[in-house]
């Protein structure tokens, strides 16, 4: 494989449960029940919940993110292999205890079946599981960007355990494997696409290059870098080097 190649193999999640541990086996990943880290003032709890295919008949809090969850096995953003999960996303979602939403002058709270398309770029399938991460935050907490971004890091921490056992996942049980090239044509047309995406603060951010697919650890705000342009590769962009947090 070329040193710029980018190999994603992809693992079928049939079933999604709650137990005592993390694990992936046979196409059922189990979560636990319960998520609490020591949580700073300004937070009251996170809840988890499982939403089965076809049952999106439920009360939601304002979406804020859906993440994929996959792991990065060699090499770094854009190159070598990935592990990704199929069949499952995270969905994270917040609100304070007496209801006020998160993303209140564009929030989609209210019943997930209608405030969430299915099967478009970045949301999952109608035949997908939906772990929701529901972040509860007390009336009078401190609205400021570190704040925000912190739920945030909450969120990939609780996918973390499952990315180091995608990591050490055999191969062999990929249900498909597709590698992509970052291909040249000499003298031919050079095509770039360009993206805009947010970075105004609080929760109209992004972060860049992170160390994990679509993960928060190690990223960099495209804040921080004052907006600047950035230029990525195609499996860059591919393998998850942006993470939305709007």
């Amino acid at each position: 494989m070329a040193d710029d190649a980018l190999k994603i193999r992809s693992f079928s999640v049939n079933n999604v449960s709650f137990g005592k541990h993390y694990a992936f086996e046979n196409g059922n990943l189990v979560i636990p029940e319960t998520f609490q880290p020591d949580l700073p003032v300004g937070y009251d709890s996170i809840k988890l919940r499982i939403i089965k295919p076809h049952h999106l008949d439920v009360p939601t809090n304002s979406i804020m993110d859906i993440v994929p969850i996959s792991a990065k096995v060699l090499g770094k953003i854009g190159t070598g292999l990935t592990h990704t999960l199929t069949g499952v996303y995270l969905l994270i979602t917040g609100a304070t205890t007496d209801g006020t939403q998160l993303h209140d002058f564009g929030s989609s709270d209210g019943v997930l079946k209608d405030q969430l398309k299915l099967g478009q770029a970045g949301t999952p399938g109608p035949d997908d599981f939906i772990i929701m991460f529901d972040v509860l935050l007390q009336p009078a907490f401190k609205y400021d960007r570190d704040f925000v971004t912190q739920l945030f890091d909450y969120s990939d921490q609780f996918i973390q355990p499952i990315r180091k056992i995608l990591k050490m996942t055999n191969g062999r049980y990929a249900t498909e494997t597709h590698t992509f090239y970052n291909e040249r044509h000499p003298g031919k047309p050079k095509v770039a696409v360009v993206k805009e995406v947010a970075g105004q603060g609080t929760m109209y951010d992004n972060l860049l290059f992170p160390k994990e697919p679509s993960g928060m650890a190690a990223g960099v705000s495209i804040i921080d870098l004052n907006n600047f342009p950035v230029l990525l590769t195609a499996n860059e962009y591919r393998d998850g080097a942006i993470r939305a947090m709007v």
